[in-house]
């Protein structure tokens, strides 16, 4: 007879569970509500998860002779991964985590630490000490950490830094220092193996030379929300991502970027930019953001590999074809929240991949002539367009969003709409539409086709006030009649538009 025996659930491979823990096959142990390191963890636990208890301080029980010292961890010699995260921790004594050499991972983030722990394992790879109250970093505290890769110190007090109070972190990856007080940065910062530097949100106004002279392994560099006034001399030549927001920047100039010849991404947002030199010389990027700035014209000449550019919320006022001349590769052209009154027609006629462009919240009275076919969506809500015509429209034969919304339309013609065999999606709301028999059929024929009509346009035909029920009748039956002989007008010159349209494509 087979039998069914229910082991407690607290057991795992034959061994109890501590109280308030639960544990994993895996070596994974988390344990709630306790104020230390639980008593009868079993020695072969690889992973424990102690975050949100009641934890104020990790201590020394004792050390021998020969200068090993015992704690709380002491018997779980095979722990990779340790996770005190929002414990109350203050203090963590020197040597407290000595015997864990297999320790890869410490979270320490979110306690009331003010210094780095000493003596920490030298197998460590990831160091999390984010939202603590570290005010300085020192040399010898990171001594010994050959193999530390990620070093996590964002939201911290530390008001200045050193370039050699990190050289002994020879192997390390990735630092990250936002959200701190710094203000000063001194020295070479001697991390030959970093690709990613974060000092975003503190308090930097200019970095020298020599800060970056040994970080030629630098991909990423990360410093918005600072109080630079231009962009640093002789960033590292292997830079591929440089993001500058929320600066005082005034100015991008040649001779700043000119070693940046790798740069991808550069976002230079919300800061004062008034010009751009034209040509940066920056031939392989693709990225450049620029919103929230001092623009008066678009720059000209800018990467020729560009597949984004974000000019939105300047004081733009035109737009012509020798500024987008060279943008062969454009895709993705945001243009919102300026002062756009000129839009030269056929002004994108060399951007021949352009999929989205954004011209929201100008000064337009037509919509732009000329637009490139690949374009798939068309922003051009909160403009001044009263009127949009089929030679407007014609060959955006792969559009499936327009938005014409909060414009001065008051009519729209069906034919120009017919040009746009694709189209899925029509804003149209919040314009003083004219409520008429053919504004009705424009849209029963656009949800005839499968085109979302996004908002309310018109019910049904307006009528003088005062009008009776009856009135309202004869009118909507005129407007059926209207519809029904234009629709058959209409149909072969769909089908005409249709048949010069390659689907293929």
């Amino acid at each position: 007879m087979w039998r069914l025996w229910l082991l407690p659930l607290g057991l795992v491979y034959g061994h109890a569970c501590p109280q308030k823990c639960t544990c994993e096959q895996a070596g994974s142990v988390q344990c709630f509500r306790v104020q230390a390191v639980p008593p009868g963890l079993q020695r072969d636990v690889r992973s424990l998860k102690l975050p949100y208890n009641h934890i104020k301080e990790i201590k020394v029980i004792y050390c021998c002779l020969s200068l090993i010292c015992m704690s709380d961890f002491s018997m779980l010699m095979e722990l990779e991964d340790i996770s005190l995260a929002s414990c109350g921790i203050e203090t963590v004594e020197v040597g407290a985590f000595g015997l864990q050499r297999s320790l890869r991972s410490l979270d320490l983030q979110k306690n009331k630490l003010r210094q780095v722990p000493r003596g920490l394992p030298a197998g460590l790879e990831t160091l999390r000490l984010g939202h603590n109250r570290i005010h300085s970093l020192q040399e010898s505290t990171f001594e010994g950490l050959r193999r530390l890769r990620v070093l996590e110190l964002h939201n911290n007090l530390i008001s200045s830094l050193r370039g050699n109070s990190l050289s002994p972190l020879v192997r390390l990856d990735r630092l990250y220092l936002d959200a701190n007080r710094m203000e000063a940065v001194q020295g070479t910062l001697r991390l030959p193996q970093l690709h990613l530097l974060s000092m975003e949100s503190n308090k930097i106004s200019s970095l020298s030379s020599a800060f970056f002279a040994l970080l030629q392994s630098l991909r990423t560099l990360r410093l918005s929300g600072n109080l630079l006034a231009r962009v640093p001399h002789d960033l590292p030549q292997g830079l591929l991502h440089l993001n500058l927001d929320h600066n005082q920047i005034r100015a991008l100039r040649s001779r700043d970027m000119a070693q940046l010849r790798n740069l991808s991404v550069l976002s230079v947002s919300n800061n004062r930019l008034a010009s751009v030199d034209g040509g940066l010389r920056l031939p392989n990027l693709t990225v450049l953001e620029m919103p929230g700035n001092n623009l008066r014209a678009l720059p000209s000449r800018l990467a020729p590999r560009l597949e984004r550019l974000d000019c939105g919320q300047n004081g733009l006022q035109e737009v012509g074809h020798q500024h987008l001349s060279a943008m062969r590769h454009l895709k993705h052209l945001f243009l919102e929240n300026n002062t756009i009154k000129h839009f030269e027609g056929h002004a994108l006629r060399s951007c021949f991949q352009l999929t989205n462009l954004a011209l929201e919240q100008n000064h337009l009275s037509t919509v732009p002539e000329g637009l490139p076919e690949t374009l798939v969506r068309l922003d051009l809500k909160l403009n001044r367009i009263a009127a949009v015509g089929e030679k407007e429209l014609r060959g955006l034969k792969r559009l499936q969003v327009l938005n014409l919304r909060n414009n001065r339309l008051t009519t729209l013609g069906l034919p120009a709409l017919l040009h746009l065999p694709r189209l899925r999606r029509l804003y149209l709301d919040q314009n003083p539409w004219n409520c008429s028999c053919e504004l009705l059929r424009v849209k029963r024929t656009l949800l005839a086709r499968g085109v979302d009509v996004a908002g309310e346009l018109c019910h049904g035909p307006g009528h003088a006030p005062g009008d009776g029920w009856r009135a309202s009748l004869l009118e909507q039956d005129r407007c059926e009649d209207h519809i029904r002989e234009a629709a058959e007008r209409e149909q072969l010159q769909v089908t005409d538009i249709e048949e010069d349209y390659d689907y293929g494509v």
